[in-house]
């Protein structure tokens, strides 16, 4: 009787221990998994002069992708890891922050050759406890994180609002004036995959705020072939109708991720400039992710803007001397009016400054010889003027 009462005590024991176990790592798991794969590192950063702090004060400035909405990470709140949060973008005197939803991604992840028939983020969104029917949908999971968005804005007293209309993009620039302690977001999509097949749940995104939408992924998916998938072709039946649509309702085209076949289609078929949110170029940084000279040559003259990126797939390392060599090989192949941020910020990246940061990026520019005019183009000046051209 007495061994039978102790073997209850016992398994009493290893199972509070278990739970609490599970408790800790449920709790502090995803912190750390967030941690550990958004980092920052040190690299050498230019000095900033005062004139260039005074003068990165005076931009409009425009990040065209970031994915902070994937993490349990409350926007309002200032956090000591990864690279954004919305007392951060405003201390880098953001002005606009393009917020993408990522819904799936393969395990194993690789920029040369990814199959569809795996998902990482899966077990991320249950780890992070999201609501169930998150779980099994991708379409629901780019709902839950535009509601992340659009709560965050609600509860933000003001210091954040959401752009959903060329007019609404207008009014708040025109009232948030230089040094203005306010952000304002706009909702992208990482991957029509989200759509899950059926071109009805492409209206149901943009009600639910979408703006701005990337094709592909890291894999081909029913929309169109990804430059990461098996197969990288083209725009399927589905895929021209989706193009179609978006242009109807004044979503913004991402050629982002998409296969080289893909992107050559879209601009044979689209009547909008078009933008490429968050890459790299070959001229400086060769890989598959990032764009070539006749690739860059055909963006542009479709009118659409480049987003570079802070990444080393990117740029080749993280400093903002090697972003300002981009930036300076775009602009001298098809002009600087073609040219914008697209940071890739929490994007399981590792880069060499935090959005607070971004006066680093402007003094790299003066470095390279651009001028105050054409340092507010990139910054942020292009990034605005598509969106008030393509935006409902």
């Amino acid at each position: 009787m007495r061994l039978r009462k102790r073997f209850k005590t016992s398994l009493l024991i290893l199972v509070c221990i278990a739970v609490l176990g599970l408790a800790v790592v449920f709790i502090f798991g995803p912190r750390y998994i967030d941690k550990q794969s958004n980092v920052v590192v040190a690299v050498n950063l230019p000095k900033v002069s005062a004139d260039t702090a005074a003068f990165h004060q005076t931009l409009t400035i425009a990040d065209m992708h970031e994915d902070i909405l994937l993490w349990n990470r409350a926007l309002l709140e200032r956090h000591d890891r990864g690279h954004t949060d919305v007392p951060r973008l405003i201390e880098g005197n953001v002005s606009l922050q393009i917020f993408a939803a990522v819904t799936k991604s393969p395990k194993d992840l690789n920029y040369e050759s990814n199959p569809s028939d795996s998902d990482m983020i899966t077990p991320l969104v249950m780890f992070q406890r999201w609501p169930v029917r998150t779980w099994f949908s991708l379409k629901e999971r780019a709902l839950y994180q535009a509601q992340k968005l659009h709560t965050a804005a609600a509860e933000s007293q003001g210091k954040l609002s959401v752009v959903t209309s060329a007019a609404g993009l207008s009014d708040y620039l025109a009232s948030r004036g230089a040094g203005a302690q306010t952000l304002s977001g706009l909702l992208a999509i990482e991957g029509l995959h989200a759509i899950e097949g059926d071109l009805a749940n492409l209206d149901d995104l943009f009600n639910a705020g979408y703006r701005m939408m990337g094709l592909t992924h890291f894999f081909d998916n029913k929309v169109a072939g990804s430059a990461h998938g098996l197969q990288k072709g083209g725009l399927t039946d589905l895929g021209k109708q989706v193009l179609a649509r978006m242009e109807q309702l004044g979503i913004v085209v991402d050629l982002a991720h998409l296969s080289p076949t893909a992107i050559s289609e879209v601009l044979a078929t689209v009547t909008k400039p078009v933008v490429v949110s968050h890459t790299g170029v070959q001229g400086t940084c060769p890989g598959v992710r990032n764009l070539t000279d006749d690739q860059l040559l055909k963006i542009a003259h479709n009118g659409g803007v480049v987003g570079l990126g802070y990444w080393d797939g990117a740029i080749c390392d993280v400093s903002p001397k090697s972003f300002a060599k981009a930036a300076r090989y775009v602009a001298d192949l098809v002009g600087v009016e073609h040219i914008g941020l697209g940071s890739d910020f929490d994007g399981y990246v590792t880069t060499g400054f935090d959005t607070a940061q971004l006066q680093y990026i402007t003094q790299a520019l003066v470095y390279a010889g651009f001028t105050q005019f054409e340092i507010r183009l990139i910054m942020g000046g292009n990034t605005v003027r598509l969106l008030k051209a393509v935006l409902p």
